[in-house]
């Protein structure tokens, strides 16, 4: 039981292993250079059918452009400019994002 335990509590630490540190500077010079076109330079989209990715939690929005780059999520778009993307410039163009703030407020 001791065994399974430890072994249980080794694999959950692996699973939870944070990625390595968040390059913010690399991750809005990609976001610039390959995403702004469609998200907006500060995140907020200029077309119709693009997300706002400002204020998005990172961990979401790392998730989603890893699943393109797999091919797990398409979309004709996502899936060529995520393909070429390592792990970190998803965690820094992620992170990036994730920083910027959104306010809400109420129509008048």
């Amino acid at each position: 039981m001791r065994i399974l335990t430890l072994a249980c509590a080794a694999g959950l630490a692996g699973a939870l292993a944070l990625p390595a540190a968040a390059d913010m500077a690399a991750g809005k010079a990609k976001a610039d250079m390959a995403c702004a076109v469609c998200h907006g330079a500060q995140g907020i989209a200029t077309l119709p059918n693009a997300p706002n990715l400002a204020g998005q939690p990172q961990m979401y929005l790392a998730e989603q452009l890893k699943n393109y780059r797999s091919g797990k999520r398409t979309h004709e778009v996502m899936g060529v400019i995520a393909k070429p993307l390592t792990d970190q410039e998803i965690e820094d163009t992620s992170a990036w994002y994730a920083s910027l703030q959104v306010e809400v407020r109420e129509a008048k």
